[in-house]
């Protein structure tokens, strides 16, 4: 069980910002069956929220399967919204396997996901589905979906990764993801839900800060990053950059991750988490399979952003349409 909210913390934050009010978050950590929680009265108000960290491969089914067990055990300790990696529905040895696998989103795998989310009762982020969109007769490409769920099983919400990770990082190994998926055209809308105002990214989406920024500025209160972090970039990058995301938004960030092996090819990172508005890590899920949970205090995120209201001194006539590609 990991809580990172320190008194030092508290004691820095109230001499800062004598009226701000800094709660003690109930931070759960479980693998592969939590315990059940011991809560105050007062955070038993806020809205609680699962992440969920797997090991796809490339059998859709028993993927699913180790999904559901998750989801099922979030409903059952009280989440209102359950997160799921990039990737949820399956990890391919190759670009190859990746197209074969594919679905597109009026087929069984999200049928299945439907009818999960209604029995569960609670809202799904889906964070990266191998989506055969409307073009793929033409292109013989698909999209890295995320799609969010109500807990009806009603679609509400889908973004297409618009950054593709095409990199070659030394030890890592190369990838290409443009070789099967297209960029979406445009970002989503933050999305109201029972736990808060989100934002939809996907994992490579975390390294510009224009796409988190403009979420912010569209109302988001959360943004999620559902990953798929290599063995070289997690270690040096992942926690920073969910970190520096929720400092220069203040918004909480959720971040769903992909951990272990595969199959041959391939591994991840793991350490799934949840980062607070002040950039402070209040949840994380330990090595291999299984969930997180943390309340996410809206109260808390619009006391911080009045107390450092960084969007109202901000300076576009100086640095403006920032994204172009250096010179």
């Amino acid at each position: 069980m990991l809580g990172f909210l320190t008194r030092p913390l508290h004691r820095l934050l109230s001499f800062l910002c004598p009226g701000l009010r800094i709660p003690r978050l109930s931070v759960l950590c479980a693998q592969p069956r939590p315990r059940a929680m011991a809560i105050s009265s007062s955070s038993c108000k806020l809205p609680l929220v699962a992440v969920c960290q797997v090991t796809s491969t490339p059998d859709k089914q028993q993927n699913f399967k180790t999904c559901a067990e998750l989801v099922r055990e979030a409903a059952r300790l009280g989440a209102c919204l359950a997160f799921l990696p990039e990737a949820f529905d399956f990890i391919a040895r190759d670009p190859a396997e990746t197209l074969h696998l594919s679905e597109p989103l009026g087929g069984k795998l999200l049928e299945e996901y439907t009818q999960l989310a209604r029995e569960c009762g609670l809202w799904l982020s889906l964070g990266g589905f191998h989506e055969r969109g409307q073009d793929w007769e033409q292109t013989q490409k698909i999209y890295n979906c995320h799609v969010l769920l109500n807990s009806k099983g009603a679609v509400v919400a889908t973004y297409r990764k618009t950054h593709l990770c095409d990199v070659e990082i030394p030890g890592q190994g190369p990838m290409c993801e443009s070789n099967s998926t297209m960029p979406g055209p445009s970002l989503e809308s933050p999305v109201s839900t029972p736990a808060g105002k989100i934002g939809l990214a996907v994992c490579y989406d975390i390294r510009f800060p224009e796409l988190s920024l403009a979420l912010a500025q569209a109302g988001a209160e959360i943004l999620t990053y559902p990953s798929a972090f290599g063995s070289v970039t997690g270690p040096a990058h992942w926690e920073v950059l969910l970190r520096a995301r929720a400092i220069e938004t203040q918004c909480y960030v959720v971040a769903a991750a992909q951990c272990g092996r595969h199959h041959e090819k391939r591994a991840s990172y793991g350490h799934s988490m949840v980062v607070d508005p002040w950039g402070t890590v209040v949840a994380r899920c330990p090595e291999g399979p299984g969930l997180c949970l943390a309340r996410i205090d809206l109260n808390y995120l619009r006391q911080l952003r009045q107390h450092l209201p960084v969007f109202q001194h901000r300076r576009p006539d100086l640095y403006g349409n920032l994204g172009h590609p250096l010179s």
